[in-house]
């Protein structure tokens, strides 16, 4: 297939977080900026843009970011929400797969193909048995959904990969470099699109001794998971003082 205007809209997944590059709008780059540079070398006309902003649950997703995406006019656009919502102590899934489905909808009876995941498949931690049933439920309606609309899915969920902690950024909520650029690569197989991303074959694990797992394990608590906490009981957004990325049709080089 080949795309000329390509949108993606979503939350810090799709934003880049975990994928550190300074020079970047928000400081970040992610899976779909190595996308959109891919498709603009093969097309000097080629335009991306990037709505997504992290920490938006569904319904600010489609409000904020579905209007714009459709006035620029794209041929291609990639939705992933929902996982900010299943974090929270209730969800309910049903809901979210009838908002998905009717964004879906909305996308392609504007022309544009769409691309679609499933979810991640929650690595084992004490929370694993609460939000894997979770995910798996919404999996399988994302599978229902891509098929019904000829959508392009990307099986986040059958990636095994990301079950390597080392593809996960040290809050171990969002993809590391590494975890965007395999990203990248299932995004444009799954499209079709010839490329040569490659992810870098890594050294095998190292288990660290039990002290060192208690200290890293305090620093993260400090840093990272009491910061969440803290969000979420005030109802502050990480994303609140963010604009999109990439607002308006670009090239994208590097």
């Amino acid at each position: 297939m080949t795309f000329r205007r390509y949108v993606a809209i979503g939350d810090s997944f799709t934003e880049g977080v975990g994928d550190v590059d300074e020079s970047r709008p928000n400081g970040v780059r992610g899976w779909a900026d190595r996308v959109a540079e891919v498709m603009s070398r093969r097309d000097p006309d080629f335009g991306y843009a990037n709505l997504a902003i992290r920490g938006r649950k569904l319904a600010p997703i489609l409000a904020e970011q579905m209007g714009p995406a459709l006035e620029l006019e794209p041929d291609l656009v990639s939705l992933y929400a929902g996982a900010n919502d299943i974090m929270r102590p209730k969800v309910d899934i049903d809901s979210l797969a009838s908002a998905l489905d009717d964004a879906v909808q909305r996308i392609c009876a504007s022309g544009a193909h769409v691309v679609l995941f499933t979810p991640h498949r929650t690595r084992r931690s004490a929370i694993a048995p609460v939000l894997r049933p979770r995910f798996a439920k919404l999996r399988d309606r994302t599978r229902d959904l891509a098929a019904r609309y000829d959508a392009t899915l990307v099986e986040y969920w059958d990636i095994d990969e990301y079950q390597d902690e080392r593809y996960w950024s040290e809050d171990r909520i969002h993809m590391a470099p590494l975890g965007h650029q395999r990203m990248a690569v299932a995004v444009l197989d799954a499209l079709g699109i010839e490329h040569s991303l490659t992810v870098a074959q890594v050294p095998d694990a190292v288990t660290p001794g039990i002290p060192e797992r208690i200290t890293t394990n305090l620093r993260w608590m400090r840093a990272h998971a009491g910061p969440w906490v803290k969000r979420r009981l005030t109802g502050v957004s990480s994303g609140d003082a963010l604009a999109p990325r990439w607002p308006e049709l670009t090239g994208i080089h590097v």
